[in-house]
């Protein structure tokens, strides 16, 4: 089943299983469970005695099989993992690429979305995230999309729509996925057994679906209590420790972008989003705090996010970022 704040999503996406098209594009922030949607939307699809609100049944073979990973009629195209250089070579380091989903996929689901369907009905074929298409792919998966066999529906799911081709958004029927309430997300959170779930809540930015680490969390608590004291010798040993664990970068990178966000919006609006429970030492630190030294710091850290997933001299680029955060509270009189 979906997640409870999608109940009104399905309703609204039922009244319109009876005018299919051949292409859906479900859109929102991350967090809100649209791949999740997604596959429930083609198990029902798929499924071979939906109910009348057309959810899957769950009984039926072809819901066995969906459940399994191997129902012959669906397809699911996201981005090939650990994606390096093709060129590279011992004793190189090769440079890590983002994750895309490269033209070969597409080649191959356009082939299946071509082959007579198994059991009679549809072909299904889910794209996730779909910008995170290369453009040679994103071309070749809207020539299927302007003239798609008969009985197939492509299920496109993406966070950032801006960044597709105007033209296949042109080509699907976009529907747009509801943000949870904070109480319902919070309630939700609470009944899976997150520890601290309100605080976990709001560092996710009010979306309740993410993967939680308890021990990371610690981490991260433990670091952000050392940006409250912008000193050399504690963010040092905050830095060590994120050191002992062999953390990619990216982690403490949005660790520290969120507090700058905050530092920033507390400042110049009065109001935080990501670290509530940390407003009153936030607001301790807006006397000494100089802004345009803090926006020097947040250029620095995105410069950073490009490398975010190397392993390699995480401590000395975040020392040093570091430093460039301690200078924006240095010329200030406490």
């Amino acid at each position: 089943m979906h997640y409870p704040w999608q109940h009104d999503d399905w309703q609204r996406l039922a009244a319109e299983f009876a005018r299919l098209p051949n292409a859906w594009l479900f859109t929102g922030p991350a967090g809100i469970g649209k791949s999740e949607f997604a596959h429930q939307v083609a198990q029902a699809l798929l499924c071979e005695a939906p109910a009348a609100d057309y959810h899957a049944c769950g009984q039926c073979q072809a819901c066995h099989w969906f459940a399994a990973g191997n129902h012959p009629d669906y397809r699911h195209l996201a981005p090939a993992q650990d994606d390096e250089d093709d060129d590279g070579k011992e004793g190189k380091a090769t440079k890590r690429k983002l994750p895309v989903i490269k033209i070969d996929g597409v080649r191959a689901v356009i082939e299946f979305a071509h082959l007579s369907s198994h059991r009679g009905g549809r072909r299904v074929v889910v794209v996730e995230p779909a910008e995170s298409l290369n453009p040679a792919a994103a071309n070749a998966l809207l020539k299927v999309l302007e003239e798609p066999p008969a009985d197939v529906v492509f299920l496109l799911v993406s966070g950032a729509p801006q960044r597709l081709l105007p033209t296949i958004k042109s080509r699907c029927r976009q529907f747009p996925l509801t943000a949870p309430q904070p109480a319902v997300a919070l309630a939700w959170l609470q009944q899976q057994g997150v520890d601290s779930a309100e605080a976990e809540l709001a560092f996710h930015g009010g979306m309740p679906i993410f993967e939680h680490d308890a021990e990371l969390a610690t981490l991260r608590r433990d670091f952000v209590q050392a940006l409250t004291q912008p000193a050399l010798a504690s963010l040092l040993a905050a830095v060590e420790k994120l050191d002992r664990h062999k953390l990619p970068l990216a982690l403490p990178l949005q660790w520290l972008g969120k507090w700058l966000h905050d530092l920033a919006s507390l400042k110049l609006a009065g109001s935080l989003r990501y670290y509530p429970a940390m407003q009153d030492a936030q607001q301790r630190l807006l006397p000494r705090l100089d802004i345009h030294k803090l926006m020097a710091c947040q250029r620095e850290l995105n410069a950073l996010v490009p490398f975010g997933q190397h392993t390699l001299v995480t401590r000395l680029q975040l020392e040093a970022l570091l430093m460039h955060y301690i200078k924006a509270f240095s010329n200030k009189a406490a």
